[in-house]
């Protein structure tokens, strides 16, 4: 697994929805990348520190903009 699918896939793996294989070379790439392992501390803490919103309090287009840019995301070598 390189950087760019360990963040593609880092919302399913908190979510628990990874298949066992997936999982396994996510944890196994965090192993030896210091550089994911500070983004996924990173979206967890701002997990932690919003909360979940309520569905209805972010507009679609905010939402797919959100989206967008997370999965525009690129770590820096």
């Amino acid at each position: 697994m390189d950087c760019d699918e360990f963040v593609e896939l880092v919302t399913d793996f908190l979510e628990g929805a990874l298949s066992q294989a997936d999982q396994d070379r996510f944890v196994e790439h965090l192993t030896s990348c210091d550089g994911c392992e500070t983004y996924l501390a990173q979206f967890r803490q701002t997990i932690d520190t919003l909360g979940e919103l309520p569905a209805e309090s972010i507009s679609d287009e905010a939402r797919d903009k959100l989206l967008t840019a997370f999965r525009g995301f690129r770590r820096e070598e």
